[in-house]
């Protein structure tokens, strides 16, 4: 392992927390597509298994930033336990009500309470952010090192799913996912000597962490770049079928996500300075001139390299975003803030997953790619027109003057918070 990487498990407790959240992180790519792979072979109806899998990852992302609220102000343990109890027996009920043939409204019940699953990503992020806060470097690999983990997550998990589901039984590859989560979040909160300290009462006051001006920005960039991955995952089954190789489009995404995981891992090597709103901009357009190259793909394997290259710009993007996050949510907040950037790539993924649907039925797969082309464009123009709201408000206070930018007189000290959000 890299030294950077080797420094940053030194600390007692980072291996196994990392570990755990590793576990626990495994349904965010197996669930949706084992739930959808469970009804369809049960049912013969997609239409039935797409809408199901859109309401548990809607579900998901009205729940999860207000889970995630209550765990900054109760704690890790408090919280997590009950709240992923109540997700595992609805998974429990959606796969009984599936295989017992039940209404369909009860599946549709079943899938909205599912949706009340921990973020256990932003859980595991919240304890590094914890354990090296002042520490930026070693911050930077420790969000580089989570990206890391989110792919390989999405390496694995579908395959895993999809897998087992079809070689086994229908219900075989949810089945796996909740025992991932249990098994994850159930370790994790064991280990209380690395959960952030609550923040209670007051602290709380202002709101939910959506009012900073800065996260804003974050998550609508989200929104748009959630439907680049989804109109990709849909795009590239319709493109793997309309060229005779179906079962290749699981290996085509997992290249995908290879790409990312091994972007990510370099860049936590890198010291990088200036402020990251810069990179973080650079990144979201370089995500959008990734999709140009998908436009011209006639062939599986230059689609295969096109996506590659694609993922490239995800993790040093992901990484960057949370180092936004810390910056401009209270540390009172910090995991709800967190959350949040998963809830605009989840609604995101709802959004291009439909759209990209759509213009497959009526154009076919190699025009649905117009779909992430447009996303991207989208996610450019947001960045770009939200990023005064990232950048160092300091630079920009100490050029105009104190009078000028509205503080008192002697410096900023007396504006270190607005909003809810610090000075850049």
């Amino acid at each position: 392992m890299p030294s950077p990487y080797r420094a940053l498990f030194g600390r007692p407790g980072t291996k196994s927390f990392s570990a755990a959240g590793l576990l626990g992180r495994m349904p965010l790519s197996m669930m949706s597509i084992g739930v959808v792979t469970m009804v369809s072979q049960l049912t013969g109806r997609y239409g039935l298994a797409g809408a199901l899998s859109a309401t548990l990852a809607l579900s998901a992302a009205v729940l999860g930033p207000q889970i995630s609220r209550l765990v900054d102000r109760h704690g890790q343990r408090r919280v997590l336990r009950p709240a992923t109890l109540v997700s595992l027996a609805a998974v429990a009920g959606l796969l009984l009500s599936a295989q017992q043939r039940w209404p369909d409204w009860v599946l549709f019940v079943f899938s909205a309470c599912a949706g009340c699953v921990p973020s256990v990503g932003s859980m595991v992020r919240a304890r590094w952010a914890e354990l090296y806060r002042g520490s930026p470097r070693e911050l930077h690999t420790a969000y580089s090192w989570e990206s890391i983990v989110d792919e390989m997550c999405f390496i694995v998990g579908p395959i895993l799913s999809i897998g087992l589901s079809t070689a086994w039984f229908p219900e075989a590859g949810p089945l796996l996912a909740g025992g991932f989560l249990a098994a994850g979040v159930f370790w994790l909160t064991a280990q209380r000597a690395t959960e952030p300290v609550p923040h209670r009462g007051e602290q709380h006051a202002n709101g939910s962490a959506l009012r900073s001006r800065g996260l804003q920005v974050l998550v609508g960039t989200f929104v748009a770049t959630g439907a680049i991955f989804g109109a990709i995952d849909v795009v590239t089954v319709a493109f793997a079928e309309e060229a005779g190789h179906k079962t290749a489009a699981s290996l085509v995404l997992a290249v995908y996500a290879l790409g990312s995981c091994v972007a990510g891992a370099v860049f936590g090597l890198l010291h990088l300075k200036g402020h990251p709103s810069r990179r973080w901009v650079i990144g979201v357009c370089a995500m959008a001139v990734s999709m140009v190259p998908l436009q011209l793909v006639g062939s599986l394997p230059l689609l295969a390299v096109a996506l590659f290259v694609a993922g490239l710009s995800i993790a040093p993007t992901m990484v960057t975003t949370m180092a936004l996050v810390e910056e401009h949510v209270p540390r009172s907040k910090l995991t709800e803030g967190m959350t949040w950037t998963s809830t605009g790539l989840a609604v995101g993924v709802a959004l291009g997953s439909s759209a990209a649907g759509w213009v497959v039925d009526a154009a076919g797969a190699e025009r649905g790619y117009l779909v992430p082309g447009a996303s991207g464009v989208l996610a450019a123009l947001v960045a770009f027109a939200g990023y005064h709201r990232l950048r160092p408000r300091q630079a920009a206070n100490a050029a105009a003057g104190p009078v000028a930018a509205g503080l008192p007189e002697g410096g900023t000290a007396a504006a270190e918070r607005q909003d809810g959000q610090p000075v850049g």
